[in-house]
């Protein structure tokens, strides 16, 4: 174990960029996009042009260089943080004399709407799934555990669905406990398309050796109890978190073109939640598309998703291009 350990500290001891020494007395390294590159090492590349394809996002195209200079140093870290995790599992189980049990290792994603929280998601899922260790990856995002639209209406929070406050957060904390007590877990599921529960419908996470939870506000803290009784949440059940950043003028143009997008392509069909808004024009659609980022997640990313980001392990900085320019490593 103390390898793994000397080799994880190896990659987080990387010398900060001169450009970043404002940051010097921050609990996070950080790198430049060039200077993290470096710490890929030998670490192969296991996806192919076409996989590449098919993890991109609507508007967030997936590079070669992006996931050699990004994703596989990122994936090489997790490697050596998921066998630490199984050492530390094993030496604990024999201290108190029991049998070992393998405890999934869990990596929070977080950020706001439209940053790219899904495609991060996807892309480490397909890496990870690849180191011989733990190739049992899964994925869920927890759009599943918003509360259903129906209930969503008598609370009266509509205009606020994907705030803390619209979440069954009793449920996702069950599913948790269930995930990292070896228990079979199962969620909900959530239909973008009718932009609700699909009733009825769950996906069953088994055992994984490493589960991705992603969502909106899966960084929030607990509130402190009156009591001193601990009040979990979702993200102390995270062995390692991922805050997915930009200035929020960039991200409210990804959000305007992919409303954009989907309205010519998904608002068409007329089971669509959202389609009466392949009727407007150009314009009116860019309007709605603004009105709809402003009055509802922007205020969620001030409010509740922005204050969380020195919360994650990891912060990916993107430029507008869809690019990480900046890493920030959280300081072992």
């Amino acid at each position: 174990m103390n390898e793994i350990l000397e080799r994880v500290a190896a990659i987080t001891s990387g010398t900060p960029s001169p450009a970043n020494s404002d940051l010097q007395f921050s609990p996070y390294r950080a790198f430049t996009r060039e200077d993290w590159a470096r710490l890929r090492a030998d670490t192969p590349m296991t996806l192919s042009t076409t996989e590449l394809d098919q993890l991109s996002g609507l508007i967030e195209e997936l590079s070669i260089a992006e996931v050699e200079e990004i994703y596989l140093p990122l994936s090489r870290l997790l490697n050596l943080y998921v066998a630490a995790a199984q050492e530390l599992h094993a030496v604990t189980s024999k201290f108190l004399g029991r049998s070992e049990v393998k405890v999934p290792f869990i990596i929070g994603v977080a950020g706001s709407v439209a940053v790219g929280k899904s495609t991060t998601a996807r892309v480490l899922k397909a890496l990870l799934a690849r180191w011989p260790d733990h190739p049992r990856v899964d994925l869920i995002t927890t759009d599943g555990f918003l509360l259903p639209n129906f209930e969503l209406e008598r609370l009266g929070l509509m205009d606020r669905k994907g705030f803390p406050e619209s979440f069954d957060t009793g449920r996702l904390l069950k599913f948790l406990v269930d995930v990292k007590s070896g228990a079979a877990a199962r969620a909900p599921v959530y239909s973008h398309f009718h932009y609700d529960i699909v009733s009825g419908q769950e996906v069953e996470v088994k055992n994984p050796d490493i589960l991705i939870v992603e969502g909106l506000n899966v960084l929030q803290p607990a509130r402190l109890p009156t009591d001193g009784d601990a009040i979990p949440f979702v993200s102390d059940f995270f062995d390692f978190s991922i805050y997915m950043d930009a200035e929020p003028e960039t991200i409210q143009d990804w959000y305007v073109t992919r409303f954009m997008r989907l309205r010519t392509t998904a608002f068409r069909d007329p089971a669509a939640y959202f389609h009466r808004y392949s009727k407007l024009t150009n314009d009116e659609a860019r309007g709605q598309a603004l009105k709809i980022w402003k009055s509802i997640n922007l205020r969620n990313l001030n409010e509740n998703i922005v204050p969380t980001r020195r919360r994650a392990s990891l912060i990916l900085s993107k430029n507008a291009d869809h690019s990480v320019e900046r890493v920030a490593l959280r300081r072992i």
